[in-house]
């Protein structure tokens, strides 16, 4: 452009702060425009809304000039889904994440879902000495969407170690197990299934990302209960140490938003992979983080990596009946992502939270549950991994029974 004298246009980032909120049968969708601060001309003049009705695809969008759209004469039951773009001269953004709202049958709140899920990220790194490679032992990272790169572990880590033949090819040498295998990661399409079974339990349902809640933009006091899936979300350390880690699980901001929630009453249901980890791990004791974990969720850390077959059982009649099974996934594939590392976790000291939910093959525990001046549930596995639907909508149904008692 500068070459032949004319102006040129940079496509916008994606949208962000997304919400989708409910209003009888009307959805009101509302978003951010991202500045480029490496461009002055990557800024939106439009957007398109896409709009997806129960598991249908995604319909062709509407374009609209104001960070704003609103769906009315919504069905009762099904569940409708968004995602928007921004747009100018340049072309499109990346998607947004995907929210959802569903009209439900019980006349109550609806149930907010807020997606905590943002992380993308490589796998760990192994530098000591010559060794050097992906650690994914430690940590398997989080694809964007679904992986086409993994063929499997890798196995020679010695630097010095020389290429002799394509069987023995020296550093970096990795198994092939997956080779020509998908594999899924994050989709940022999760509410869907969460919003899915709390329509089956009879409740509507609205979203939101995190950061819209962070940023105050949405009013937890509105809602029957507050969802927070995060999925493998947890801080990341960047591939050069310059910058802070990214994708920190519960930020201070959500702690103070989620803590005022409990303080009026309010019922929450967290889960992923990390969370007691990304509240504990790293903290000095009376950290705010570590706080909010034995205050408001009234659960302590035991350790990651707290089991592998994904076997789940009930230990308490408090939520699912005891003696009820189920699982989630952890094997690697193209339709749900792996979750490798989930978190044992159990009842703050001197709380009167009880464990709920153990894995079935070392009975570590898996959830925990507390009834008091607010309720809470929280699950050391996100919620969304457990393919199984059945599962899934009768561990919701469970879980909003114990959280929405009189």
């Amino acid at each position: 452009a500068l070459h032949h004298g004319f102006a040129y246009t940079v496509q916008p980032l994606p949208v962000t702060h997304f919400r989708a909120t409910l209003d009888g049968r009307r959805a009101r969708l509302d978003w951010q425009p991202q500045a480029d601060p490496l461009e002055p001309s990557a800024w939106p003049t439009r957007y398109v809304v896409y709009t997806r009705r129960g598991e249908g695809g995604f319909d062709n969008g509407v374009v609209v000039e104001q960070p704003s759209h609103e769906l009315t004469d919504l069905a009762p039951g099904v569940r409708y889904s968004f995602k928007v773009e921004a747009l100018n001269d340049g072309g499109a953004s990346f998607p947004s994440e995907v929210l959802a709202v569903g009209v439900g049958t019980a006349d109550a709140s609806p149930v907010l879902v807020v997606n905590g899920f943002d992380r993308v990220s490589g796998p760990a790194r192994l530098e000591a000495g010559n060794q050097r490679g992906f650690a994914d032992w430690w940590d398997e990272g989080v694809p964007d969407g679904i992986d086409f790169h993994y063929i499997g572990a890798q196995y020679d880590f010695d630097m010095f170690s020389e290429w002799q033949d394509d069987d023995a090819p020296g550093h970096g040498a990795s198994h092939g197990t997956y080779e020509t295998t998908r594999i899924a990661g994050n989709t940022k399409d999760f509410v869907r299934l969460h919003g899915d079974a709390i329509l089956a339990a009879g409740y509507s349902f609205a979203s939101a990302s995190d950061e819209a809640v962070m940023a105050g933009q949405v009013s937890l006091a509105s809602y029957a209960a507050v969802d927070l899936l995060l999925g493998e979300e947890k801080r990341t350390p960047w591939p050069k140490p310059t910058r802070p880690a990214a994708f920190e699980a519960i930020p201070i901001a959500l702690q103070m938003a989620l803590r005022t929630y409990a303080a009026s009453g309010g019922r929450l249901f967290v889960s992923g992979a990390y969370v007691s980890t990304d509240l504990f791990e790293g903290r000095p004791a009376g950290d705010p983080a570590r706080s909010f974990a034995a205050e408001v969720l009234h659960i302590q850390h035991r350790t990651n990596h707290a089991a592998q077959t994904g076997a789940v059982v009930a230990v308490a009649d408090a939520v699912l009946p005891s003696g009820t099974a189920f699982r989630y996934n952890v094997e690697r594939g193209p339709h749900l992502y792996r979750v490798e590392a989930p978190d044992a976790l159990e009842p703050a000291n001197g709380s009167p939270a009880q464990t709920v939910f153990r894995y079935a093959e070392n009975a570590k525990s898996a959830g925990v549950a507390f009834r008091g001046d607010h309720r809470a549930v929280t699950l050391g596995f996100p919620f969304e991994a457990v393919p199984d639907e059945a599962a899934r909508h009768l561990l919701m149904r469970h879980v909003l029974a114990f959280l929405l008692a009189p």
